[in-house]
């Protein structure tokens, strides 16, 4: 048996896509919508999968520290540094660029980190990443 939790979480951030065609080259803002699945092959002996407390502080924390009402650029966009020479709050997506796709396997890869850190039942690993970045447009990261 596989026991799960999910974490939801909105955070605002701009991104840009100039490898694309299309108006997504510009950069442009979006109300992004995440939620982190964690899964284990049993209950700890709380009977939890993840302490739900802390790691929704340390996921929620990340994300407002790191993305919101930030840029969220590849590593190599010229438009990154000029942004944080003006104060502000910029994302670098280490090798490509901040795609829906990208950006969810980021998430998943710090959650993971994060979920290291918390009370959580042995083998519990983060198994799946829902973003969406308007209404109607979103991809999925799973393990």
């Amino acid at each position: 048996m596989t026991h799960e939790i999910r974490v939801r979480h909105t955070f605002e951030a701009a991104h840009r896509l100039p490898h694309l065609p299309g108006k997504c080259v510009s950069l442009h803002g979006h109300s992004w919508s995440v939620e982190v699945t964690v899964a284990a092959p049993a209950l700890d002996d709380a009977g939890m999968v993840v302490e739900f407390g802390a790691f929704k502080k340390a996921l929620r924390s990340w994300l407002d520290h790191m993305l919101d009402h930030g840029s969220i650029l590849g590593d190599a966009d010229p438009l990154g540094p000029a942004l944080a020479h003006f104060g502000n709050k910029v994302y670098a997506i280490v090798g490509g660029w901040p795609t829906v796709e990208r950006v969810a396997e980021e998430i998943s890869a710090v959650a993971e980190v994060l979920l290291d850190d918390v009370p959580h039942a042995e083998g519990a690993r983060v198994i799946r990443v829902d973003l969406a970045e308007t209404a109607t447009n979103g991809a999925s990261w799973a393990a």
